[in-house]
Formats: structure tokens, sequence, C-alpha cells
């Protein structure tokens, strides 16, 4: 019976969003949620991403957790209004790429930011006195100037970040990193100029991405449905019956008020 009920999902392409930050919540969920597609062997997968980035951390394990996946499912990524950074980082691991002619995406690299309030806290007459184990445990401390070597040490955390993340989009788009680094300076660009420059393979809407997925894994494009991974209900709503499809659903939400999000893809 469970493997009857199981089957039906062969003949569906699976649907998740990606919407807001990406950062420790997300990843979370969404990690779940690519797990759900695994286990019952969904043939494909449309991602859709409406975001404008998030931590690096995150976005990695995002991206690694579909590229494990694309070894059994065919992963199409639907870029929407915005899909850039952290978004571009998840969106290339999937096998193929669509979006909008007006999607804005791009925003290829790495950025740390800190606040020097010292000169106003002077004003005020605050001060700090710090006791620390190492002369670089409050390196971006608001209260003084960056002092050179600190800068030099920041600069080289993200030029390694830089790195990774020009590897990953040239891997993922079959691109060399001296084409990628050309146009990952930081700039965005509509979806029309990404096809131009292969961040995308083609232009479309999410309906055009679930006719392609189902294509590209030998379904109906016209009878293929998705099947949406949706956010979790209220408790209340939890406890009351329901049939069989809203048990199959797993938790996924973006949550993305209150995060720190001072390493951001950029």
């Amino acid at each position: 019976m469970i493997a009857l009920f199981h089957r039906r999902f062969r003949k569906m392409i699976a649907r998740i969003e990606v919407t807001g930050a990406i950062a420790q919540p997300a990843r979370k969920r969404l990690l779940e949620a690519l797990e759900f597609v695994r286990e019952r062997r969904f043939p494909a997968l449309v991602l859709r991403i409406d975001s404008p980035g998030g931590t690096v951390g995150d976005s990695q394990e995002i991206y690694a957790a579909l590229r494990r996946l694309r070894d059994q499912t065919k992963i199409i990524a639907s870029f929407g209004n915005i899909a850039a950074s952290g978004g571009v980082y998840i969106g290339v691991a999937a096998h193929h790429i669509m979006a909008n002619p007006g999607t804005i995406t791009g925003s290829i690299g790495v950025i740390l930011r800190g606040n020097n309030l010292e000169r106003l806290l002077e004003k005020v007459g605050v001060s700090f006195k710090v006791v620390k184990s190492g002369p670089y445990k409050d390196i971006l401390a608001f209260d003084r100037e960056m002092s050179p070597e600190e800068k030099q040490i920041l600069q080289s955390l993200i030029d390694s970040s830089y790195g990774q993340f020009v590897g990953v989009v040239a891997e993922g788009r079959n691109l060399s990193p001296a084409t990628v680094r050309s146009f990952a300076d930081g700039r965005v660009f509509t979806g029309q100029q990404a096809l131009e420059l292969g961040l995308v393979d083609r232009l479309g809407t999410e309906e055009d991405a679930r006719r392609w997925a189902a294509e590209l894994v030998g379904l109906d494009p016209k009878s293929a449905k998705f099947f949406t991974i949706k956010p979790p209900k209220p408790l209340v709503s939890r406890l009351l019956p329901r049939g069989a499809d809203m048990l199959e659903r797993v938790q996924f939400e973006v949550e993305t008020s209150g995060l720190p999000l001072w390493l951001w893809p950029h």
C-alpha cells in the first residue's frame, strides 16, 4: 500500500520555493524539503528562487544538498523577481536554469561590512576598556578604526570566499573561472543579460520550467502536475484529521527577520 502511494510521486514534479534571505532557519527547512524529494524519488524538481542572497555557509550547505540530489532527480531552477548572490549560488547546483527576461540576478561576490562609531562615541563621552586574548580578537570593533593588518586579514577571508563562489558558478555553468570573474564583480543583470553571459539556459516562466522538467524526465508536459512542498500549518490545523496528501508534506518555511547577515554573498 505504501509503495503504491509513493509510486504516484514518480509522475509528479516536486516544487520548492526559496523566498527571502538564505540563512539558518531557511537552510534547515530547505534541507528537510530536499530530503523529502529524495526519499519519495520524484523524477524532477523545480526550485523556485526569489531571494536576494544570504549567508555563505548556509548557501553552501544547500548547494551541496542539491548536488547530491542531482544524481537521482532532474533539477530545474526557476528564477523569479530576484535571484541574486546566494540565490545564484544555490541555483547553479541545478541541471538547468530558467529566468524571466526581467529577473534581477547576478551580484556574484562577497561583502563583509562593519561600522566605525568612534567619533560619535567620543562626542557622547563613551569609551570601552578591552581585555582580549589576542590582537585580532576584537577585529571589526565599532569603537575604533581598523588597522592595516586587520584589513589584510579580512581581505584574505573575503578573497577566499569569493574564490569559492567563482569556482561554484564556473563548475555549475560549465564556464571557465576567468570568464566568471569577468562579470562577477557584484553587478546585477536582467534575465536576458544573464542568458547572454551563460548564467541561465532559457528565458521563461515557472510554468515553462514545469513543462521543461516534465520533458526531461519523459513525463507528459500537459498532465504532469506540481507537488508543492508547503510551509507548515498552524498547530491546531496539524492536529485536525487530514488526507494522505497533507500527511506527506514536510515543513519548509523561510524565516528572515532579525538575522545577523553580516557575511553576505553580494
